[in-house]
């Protein structure tokens, strides 16, 4: 009589395929015929690569029980893609206006939209199309700004609980009378700090009913939009409730001219010093970040939130995230939508590693190759892009996500390089997988997604 796998009694599913999964910045693993075995709770308890003892017999027994589900020829695993930085309610103008100055953009649109979600209608509207456009591009885990309005803000949290996206949202605080248009701001400070704690509590007390998660966040939206008692107060409150912070720091010029003449500091100390650093803390763009600021971020555990589609329109410059990530500091991606024009993790993967090139290479073709590159070792790779959208953001939040591991959420996107209308140039069967493994991230387009994993459930596209 066979034995059966001890564990086997605690598994509701075992998914078998070839996958690909970070081991560090520079390194990945590729899973060849791997089986993932999942609990109840959407949990990798036991990874099995074909040469281990019990694989023959694991599989067999998930054949013999129906929990096997095993990919196709020409499919792969990829972890879900964490997106660090989604302004939700301007989906609605993804693709506007972006040859315009940051300022301007976001006077002549982006606030007069904004503005529109105290109509909770329009917000479930728009924030439904959002999450279902964000899932079906394979992001399992998005850290969202939301508006000032905190019923709409609630509704985008439940919107992400009930598609079964992992979903960290935030009300917005903007209560500074001079830096924020009149129809577009928070009431005053009391009013402000009051909606973001009733914010926190009514997600928390959401959080259990939540298999994949949902998380309250505080959001100043930026140093420029809040008073200094609005930023004192939400340190304090994110001391008392212990949850993630998210803000934009040294953006643009402006930004973090701004900042350093109203506070005689940069960005980075001023944030620290209203204890809206911390673990938990993931900051936008950073482009403008002195090494003394970004050894604060590493020092307080606080992670760099990279958006190189919206920094190449409206920052000015192009971050060294190379240069901070060998400091220490957490690193993830963003799409920064809409200041990033496009949903898809993967664009913000390609457009990272140019970037990056062209920081390294210099862009003045009036110098020399030598006068125009820049003395530091710039680029990134695209193992390293790739590790930012997994593996660096769920380093970057603090949850067991972003890899094909145990002990970690199964968060997962099946990628079909054979899929009519979008398949992908692979015509020789014993090509090596790292070479596919880069066809994935620069060729995968929507189509190729054909299913996606938060928590050991597949969502329904």
């Amino acid at each position: 009589m066979r034995t059966k796998v001890r564990w086997m009694d605690k598994i509701v599913k075992v998914i078998k395929g070839t996958g690909f999964s970070s081991i560090s910045a520079q390194e990945i693993e590729i899973l060849e015929q791997y089986l993932y075995c999942i609990d109840k709770n959407g949990m990798i308890i036991k990874r099995l690569n074909p040469s281990d003892s019990q694989y023959n017999q694991t599989l067999q027994e998930a054949k013999e029980t129906n929990k096997l589900i095993a990919l196709e020829e020409g499919q792969y695993l990829l972890p879900g893609f964490i997106d660090l930085h989604i302004h939700a309610p301007q989906w609605g103008q993804s693709g506007t206006a972006l040859d315009i100055p940051l300022h301007q953009w976001l006077d002549t649109y982006t606030f007069p939209l904004e503005s529109k979600f105290n109509d909770n209608m329009f917000a479930e509207k728009v924030y439904s199309h959002l999450v279902d456009t964000l899932l079906a591009h394979g992001t399992t885990t998005g850290l969202y700004f939301a508006t000032i309005h905190e019923e709409a803000s609630y509704k985008l949290a439940e919107i992400c609980a009930k598609k079964g996206q992992r979903g960290l949202v935030g009300k917005v605080v903007m209560d500074d009378l001079e830096q924020n248009p009149e129809y577009y701001r928070d009431k005053d400070t009391k009013t402000a700090l009051e909606d973001t704690e009733s914010f926190i509590k009514r997600i928390k007390t959401l959080q259990p009913e939540i298999k994949q998660g949902v998380y309250p966040v505080i959001i100043p939206r930026f140093v420029p939009s809040c008073t200094d008692q609005a930023l004192e107060g939400l340190g304090e409150l994110t001391a008392k409730y212990d949850v993630h912070v998210t803000s934009h720091c040294s953006e643009s010029d402006w930004e973090h001219g701004y900042v350093k003449e109203r506070f005689g500091k940069n960005d980075a100390q001023v944030l620290n010093d209203y204890g809206l650093l911390t673990d938990k803390s993931v900051m936008a763009h950073c482009n403008f970040l002195s090494d003394a600021d970004a050894l604060t971020f590493k020092k307080q555990g606080t992670a760099i939130a990279h958006c190189p589609i919206s920094n190449a329109y409206f920052a000015n410059g192009v971050i060294p995230i190379k240069k901070f990530h060998e400091f220490g500091v957490e690193i993830g991606l963003g799409t920064d939508l809409s200041g990033g024009f496009d949903p898809s993790v993967y664009s913000a993967i390609r457009q990272a590693v140019i970037s990056s090139r062209m920081l390294e290479d210099g862009v003045d073709t009036s110098k020399s190759p030598i006068e125009r590159s820049t003395t530091d070792k710039s680029r990134i790779t695209v193992k390293e892009a790739f590790y930012f959208a997994t593996a660096g953001g769920g380093e970057s939040l603090s949850l067991p996500i972003g890899r094909l591991v145990e002990n970690y959420a199964f968060d997962a996107q099946v990628i079909d390089t054979r899929t009519p209308n979008a398949s992908m140039p692979i015509f020789n069967d014993s090509e090596p997988l790292e070479d596919i493994f880069q066809k994935l991230l620069y060729l995968t387009k929507r189509e190729n997604i054909t299913s996606v994993w938060v928590q050991g459930e597949k969502i329904q596209k």
